[in-house]
């Protein structure tokens, strides 16, 4: 991307920050009377403009750190498994390795995307989920499926910026996440008629955009629901969230 379309895209956001950054290449480089080079100084601006014209856009901010707090809960919570002795089986630590991995560069990305805007980690408490392996899958299951169904209850807060890009590259792989510990259950990659309880509130619905399904395929109540996810408000994940913030 050139630095014409990121003024473009900044300016979307904020319309005042194009001034403000002809403010600070004009006056404040002369006023400081010192040698700046510009391949040190523009991506300075340019990255305080950016995080400037973010940080006005509110919705865009808390939909980030929305996220950012699952992507933390679910970093500590792999952490703490692999760190359990005995919990996970040999044959399976690879697979939850390399899950915890991306959750560590999922917090990473939103970090970064939200500069100094960002929410610090908080204290989490996991009760007796480590007490054994297919406790801890139980509850893996339930954060992931949580994880996809809150990524896209906000997406409608991100629309027409470059961070729904940010949340839809780690959505699908929180989708991945989810099927991968359904798998290692012994169960079906998607949610299913079995799943019930809070993280799977809404998930009885066999219409998409006014159309019934059923009627529609000819299919079974049981397949239109499997065949799509809801999203899960604010509200409702925190819900769930919240037994497990200390």
């Amino acid at each position: 991307m050139n630095l014409f379309q990121i003024f473009s895209d900044i300016e979307k956001i904020d319309g005042d920050a194009p001034e403000r950054l002809a403010y600070y290449s004009r006056r404040n480089w002369l006023k400081m009377g010192k040698r700046v080079s510009a391949a040190v100084a523009a991506p300075a601006v340019v990255a305080a403009t950016i995080n400037d014209a973010y940080a006005q856009s509110s919705g865009v901010v808390a939909a980030l750190n929305f996220a950012l707090t699952l992507e933390y809960l679910e970093d500590e919570y792999y952490r703490t498994a692999i760190g359990t002795s005995g919990l996970i089986p040999a044959s399976d630590l690879a697979v939850i390795g390399q899950i915890s991995k991306h959750e560590i560069a999922h917090v990473a990305l939103l970090k970064g995307a939200l500069g100094a805007a960002a929410v610090a980690k908080p204290a989490f408490k996991f009760g007796t989920v480590f007490s054994s392996y297919q406790t801890f899958l139980t509850a893996a299951q339930a954060f992931e499926d949580t994880g996809v169904r809150a990524y896209k209850g906000q997406a409608g807060a991100l629309l027409g910026t470059d961070q729904l890009t940010v949340a839809l590259q780690i959505h699908s792989v929180e989708a991945r996440h989810a099927a991968e510990v359904r798998r290692l259950r012994g169960l079906r990659g998607w949610i299913t008629d079995g799943d019930t309880g809070a993280v799977y509130a809404g998930e009885e619905i066999t219409a998409q955009a006014g159309v019934d399904l059923v009627s529609l395929t000819g299919k079974s109540a049981v397949r239109a629901r499997e065949s799509f996810d809801e999203p899960l408000t604010k509200e409702q994940v925190l819900a769930i969230a919240a037994p497990y913030l200390a």
